[in-house]
């Protein structure tokens, strides 16, 4: 692991996904956002890579952990680049259909929500978020 100045540019790894289902009773697209207490933000379920982990892994296990939602994951969508304390943060995300489970308050993430796209493009607390929104409905196609 880099210390010193190195230690600031070296890119901070995530992944995470944008967790979709079809609503029962009208079979609407969903999508489960969620809410940091730590940040006080809504979100896609995400986090950081562990020590040799790929980054699907990461996004698979993120979903689980924070949402307890196995998820079957399908296309890649963009990756998100940003800064983060001074240093750069590459998150990879993938679509991914909530098969099983259910959501339990935890450490990271108090509650979840799951919405219609229009209504999770206004409770994003990021514009950079939104941007997967639009390549969801793009792989997945209008239904």
């Amino acid at each position: 692991m880099p210390t010193g100045p190195d230690a600031l540019r070296t890119t901070v790894r995530a992944a995470g996904c944008v967790l979709w289902r079809r609503a029962p009773g009208t079979g609407a697209l969903e999508v489960c956002l969620v809410h940091r207490p730590r940040y006080d933000d809504w979100s896609h379920p995400k986090g950081k890579l562990k020590r040799g982990e790929s980054a699907l892994a990461a996004a698979v296990r993120e979903v689980r952990e924070e949402t307890g939602y196995a998820a079957a994951t399908g296309a890649e969508l963009p990756t998100l680049r940003y800064p983060v304390d001074g240093r750069p943060k590459e998150v990879r995300y993938w679509a991914a259909e909530a098969v099983s489970g259910a959501f339990a308050p935890n450490s990271e993430v108090d509650r979840v929500l799951w919405l219609p796209l229009a209504a999770a493009r206004v409770r994003l607390t990021h514009a950079r978020d939104r941007d997967l929104l639009d390549a969801l409905t793009g792989r997945l196609g209008p239904r």
